[in-house]
């Protein structure tokens, strides 16, 4: 079966899970980031075929994520590292795992703790605001229209239906506005 290319969608989203490719990719990813850096030992970890494994590492070099150098000669024998990009990705596979650890954790328990090599501390990963600092809910997100933001695929709902809301706010907040300045003329 073919898979859908999201490579033209005019989504941020789509287009990463394009260069991710599928689930096989986070988990190589946190290999990588563990330091299993050897295609034997990858192969093994993951329980892979090498086929499969031998795919989605050339799609992760050709898409930056991962690099590969060679550490024997003959016969040639290449250990892989995670690029600037690839290494850009661990905190969005720490926060899908403290995901995993909340819902889908095994029922033996935890098979991965981190620990947080500045302060010292075990934690689990956050999605946290780079202004404030503090912690992402669902419920503290609002959506707002980007400037690549376009009714085509992949955002063809969602560009329309963010502009829509964008222009309602700025309307309200004139109107509220207009009215305050009225307000403020009349004798008290």
């Amino acid at each position: 079966m073919q898979r859908t290319s999201f490579a033209r969608m005019q989504c941020s989203l789509a287009r990463g899970l394009e260069v991710m490719g599928d689930w096989w990719t986070p988990l190589i990813v946190r290999d990588l980031f563990l330091g299993i850096e050897k295609f034997d030992e990858l192969a093994e970890d993951l329980g892979i075929s090498r086929n499969l494994l031998t795919r989605r590492l050339r799609t992760l070099i050709d898409n930056g994520i991962v690099e590969k150098r060679i550490y024997h000669r003959r016969p040639a024998r290449y250990a892989y590292f995670l690029s600037e990009a690839g290494r850009d990705l661990v905190p969005a596979i720490l926060a899908l795992t403290a995901w995993g650890e909340r819902w889908a954790r095994p029922a033996e328990g935890s098979p991965l703790r981190f620990r947080h090599a500045v302060c010292g501390h075990e934690f689990e990963a956050e999605v946290c605001c780079s202004e404030c600092r503090q912690t992402i809910t669902a419920d503290d997100v609002e959506a707002l229209p980007g400037p690549g933001g376009a009714a085509k695929p992949g955002t063809m709902v969602i560009a329309v239906r963010l502009r829509e809301r964008m222009i309602a706010e700025m309307l309200a907040r004139t109107k509220t506005t207009k009215e305050t300045e009225n307000n403020e003329g009349e004798p008290t």
